[in-house]
């Protein structure tokens, strides 16, 4: 029976590296490759104070993230496997999790971080974060 595998890609190397894990473990799975825009994120610029600024910010997230999951989807199916593709906006770790609980997920492939600098001290590990509260079975990619 195909499995249904979460990869979140935030394209940092650990979620390439995750990516690149999915594809050779579970070659007969569905793929869904979840990027989440963290809206956090955009608090934490200078250019945050300036009218109109996030709006700005969102549109070029948003395209980010059209090519960020354009070139995995692209990846993926270059080795034959199925792929589903999937942008939201909100926190990364609380919306990996739930849409896992809403949908038939079997697996989450995850890179193990994803966030540099001074986001990964403020807001923590999203890979720590869904390992704690995941309802199915986590594999971290290091």
């Amino acid at each position: 029976m195909p499995k249904t595998i979460l990869v979140p890609i935030d394209g940092s190397e650990q979620s390439t590296d995750a990516l690149s894990y999915a594809i050779e473990e579970f070659p007969t799975a569905t793929l869904v490759l979840f990027h989440v825009i963290d809206p956090v994120e955009a608090g934490y610029t200078a250019s945050a104070t300036v009218p109109g600024y996030s709006e700005e910010w969102y549109e070029h997230s948003k395209e980010a993230s059209e090519e960020l999951l354009s070139d995995a989807r692209a990846r993926a199916e270059s080795e034959g496997v199925t792929v589903e593709t999937l942008t939201d906006v909100g926190r990364p770790s609380r919306l990996i999790v739930e849409y896992v609980d809403a949908h038939d997920v079997d697996q989450i492939v995850i890179g193990s971080h994803g966030r540099s600098g001074m986001t990964r001290i403020l807001l923590g590990s999203v890979a720590e974060t869904v390992v704690r509260r995941s309802p199915v079975p986590v594999t971290i990619i290091r």
